[in-house]
């Protein structure tokens, strides 16, 4: 169960006050203060824990954001930054003695400069509305999560979100090259750019993956690619898990680096199928998607050479995209498997753990016995090809104990992750999903240490509180650090 800190009684007897100070920053339709206009952002995509926010606030500009969090600085007031509500991990589930600062606004492409391969974005921008801006120039951009077609390139700035390309072409860290940020403080900084790299502290990599801890963006640059001259796609069907986790390992191993290799398991199978119809193999009990894509002679060479490797390892089926609309229809099972896994079950946790490549066979036979041990169904769809897992856990929350069961279960997921030398989140965030289990992962000094740059950029912990620690910043224990003119100064250290 979920646990968020005890609202400050001073700040809601407050709330009609601070709700006319916002107005006055955003005035029109910028706050919502209704009960039943809250509502809409009460919680996000971790649907089962809801939380009404003080207030809400829409900034049209920068500048207002500016004068939001001086503001609630001066005020002590919480600040909960939210994109599209599609964080799984509960990034931005409300505080109800904090207000919601939504981005929804920030929705402009602002530049694209194809001869420096990059695009110049508000964090509003859907991820697949970047592609649809470029794509006249023969680019792309490259990270593509499921929810592409809804979530804001904000929250995958502060989630390093990933996607069925990211094997090959990285996830969001690796192809975001700057950002503008508005601090606590109400400071606009800019990190990186339009150039390649930059030296000095990778601030820019800090950014990315903070989870709205450390500031709230207001632009970013991101790099876009040549659109690859041609692909194509191999369904492969395997009798266990465990032989297509094994083939994974394989193909890597050879050298060969596909353009995406996802896994789904038979209940995934048998639900994207009657979904989509992709002509998936029913009969099979994993199936495995592979993308070779390149120019036409490699693309044929690298299909042949991944065939072999997957009768190696005894798949029963493999059959190769023969035109561009069949490629795509493969995708379409797995990109709506989630969906899909919907129409089966009342509700499903979706979980986000990363494993060592080697690891994917011995730890899908362990997800088996615990199904059998919790009584529940898990449906496994992951991106195989850098080990990030993503069980969904089926439940009823209608019946009393299942969501428990399921949170447990997830739980468990996770711990073993860690134990076979994994991590606790691959592209979700921590959140205040995974917030109680860091400690399965890091020491008191690794999570100490972690709070002090969480200090150095909001030393009272405002910006999004209650996520990712397992206990609040202890920032006049630690040693107070801030964040002045772009640089960071740090608190003596100890002599050993």
């Amino acid at each position: 169960m979920i646990r968020m800190p005890e609202p400050d009684s001073g700040l809601l007897a407050r709330r009609e006050e601070i709700v006319a100070a916002l107005a006055r920053i955003v005035p029109g339709e910028g706050v919502i203060a209704s009960e039943r206009e809250r509502r809409a952002f009460e919680c996000d995509a971790l649907t089962a824990y809801h939380q009404l926010p003080m207030a809400v606030v829409l900034p049209d500009n920068t500048q207002q954001i500016v004068e939001i969090l001086r503001y609630c600085k001066a005020n002590r007031i919480k600040v909960v930054p939210r994109g599209a509500g599609t964080s799984l991990s509960g990034g931005s589930l409300p505080l109800a003695d904090g207000i919601i600062l939504g981005l929804g606004k920030f929705n402009r492409i602002l530049e694209i400069d194809v001869a420096n391969r990059c695009a110049v974005v508000q964090p509003g921008v859907t991820n697949l509305g970047i592609t649809h801006a470029v794509q006249a120039h023969g680019l792309y951009y490259a990270p593509d999560p499921s929810s592409q077609i809804a979530c804001s390139i904000g929250g995958n700035v502060a989630e390093n979100a990933g996607g069925v390309h990211c094997l090959k072409y990285g996830l969001t860290t690796n192809n975001v090259i700057g950002v503008e940020f508005v601090t606590m403080d109400g400071e606009i900084i800019r990190l990186g750019g339009k150039h390649f790299d930059a030296g000095d502290y990778d601030l820019l990599g800090v950014m990315v993956g903070s989870e709205g801890l450390l500031g709230v963006v207001t632009e970013v640059t991101v790099r876009v690619l040549p659109s690859p001259p041609g692909a194509r796609a191999l369904l492969i069907g395997f009798p266990s898990i465990e032989g297509a986790g094994d083939c994974v390992a394989s193909v890597i191993g050879s050298g060969i680096i596909p353009g995406g290799m996802e896994i789904m398991d038979k209940l995934a199978i048998e639900a994207a199928e009657a979904f989509v119809h992709a002509n998936y193999p029913l009969d099979a009990a994993a199936l495995l998607i592979v993308e070779l894509d390149g120019c036409a002679a490699e693309v044929d060479h690298l299909i042949a050479a991944v065939e072999s490797i997957a009768m190696e390892h005894g798949a029963t089926s493999c059959r190769a995209s023969r035109s561009e609309e069949e490629r795509l229809l493969f995708w379409a099972g797995r990109k709506a498997a989630f969906p899909a896994v919907g129409r089966i079950s009342p509700d499903y946790y979706c979980m986000d753990g990363t494993i060592p490549r080697k690891e994917i066979g011995r730890v899908l036979s362990r997800l088996k016995e615990m199904e059998r041990r919790y009584g529940l169904r898990c449906a496994n769809v992951f991106h195989a090809g850098d080990g990030n897992l993503h069980p969904l856990i089926l439940y009823d929350a209608n019946k009393p104990g299942e969501l428990q069961r399921a949170e447990d279960f997830g739980a468990d997921i996770l711990r073993l992750c860690v134990e076979v030398g994994g991590v606790l989140t691959g592209e979700h965030g921590v959140g205040v999903e995974k917030r109680d289990l860091m400690e399965a992962m890091f020491n008191e000094t690794d999570l100490d240490q972690q709070q002090r740059l969480k200090c150095a950029f909001d030393d009272e912990s405002l910006l999004n509180p209650g996520k990712v620690f397992p206990q609040l910043c202890r920032c006049a224990e630690l040693g107070r650090m801030h964040v002045r003119a772009g640089q960071l100064r740090f608190p003596d250290l100890p002599r050993f």
